[in-house]
């Protein structure tokens, strides 16, 4: 059995979700407007129940794709609000429809959400050395930084422990403890 970060141990969908994704480097628009939601609807819960209802956030939420996001009407986010597969949480559900509607102004201005947001790591991961978890921080300078653009932009649920998640999920920032088999497997790749 390989080591893992400590996090890593709420079961196989946690696992899976480690050790193929979590500090994975994506410029994916799709993915990383899923995870900037996934991430905000963690907030106030465990990211194992976020992980066992990603599937129905997919369906619920169109396949996270932004443009039809930003068209959900007051009757649809109601809908929403009764679909038990999803975290009924009306200012959560409020604010994914109002960030896709963001996320196609920030495409707007800048060709992609990923050209906006890997600029805050100025284009590349910021890969760290933590020997424990203790050691990771729970947000950092660059994580107050992109919680502050977007908060000005009108984005919700995007503090700056929020920001931080989400940097390590899509590999903005890559947290991998130095025992953890994933930390190997990335000096090696670099050998």
């Amino acid at each position: 059995m390989p080591t893992r970060c400590a996090w890593a141990n709420g079961g196989p969908l946690e696992i899976e979700y480690h050790d193929t994704e979590w500090g994975v480097p994506s410029r994916d628009d799709r993915h990383l407007f899923e995870m900037l939601i996934l991430e905000g609807a963690q907030a106030g819960l465990s990211w194992s129940t976020i992980l066992r209802k990603r599937e129905n956030y997919r369906k619920a939420f169109a396949g996270f794709d932004p443009a039809k996001v930003a068209r959900f009407d007051a009757r649809k986010r109601a809908a929403l609000m009764r679909d038990p597969g999803i975290v009924r949480n009306r200012l959560k559900i409020e604010a994914t429809v109002a960030n896709a509607r963001q996320v196609l102004a920030v495409r707007e201005e800048h060709g992609s959400l990923a050209a906006y947001l890997w600029q805050f790591v100025d284009g590349k991961p910021i890969v760290n050395r933590w020997t424990t978890r203790d050691r990771v921080p729970a947000e950092t300078a660059e994580s107050r930084a992109m919680s502050q653009a977007l908060l000005q932009r009108g984005f919700r649920f995007v503090g700056p422990t929020i920001c931080y998640a989400f940097m390590q999920a899509t590999g903005m920032v890559d947290d991998h403890v130095t025992t953890c088999f994933r930390y190997s497997k990335r000096r090696s790749r670099r050998a």
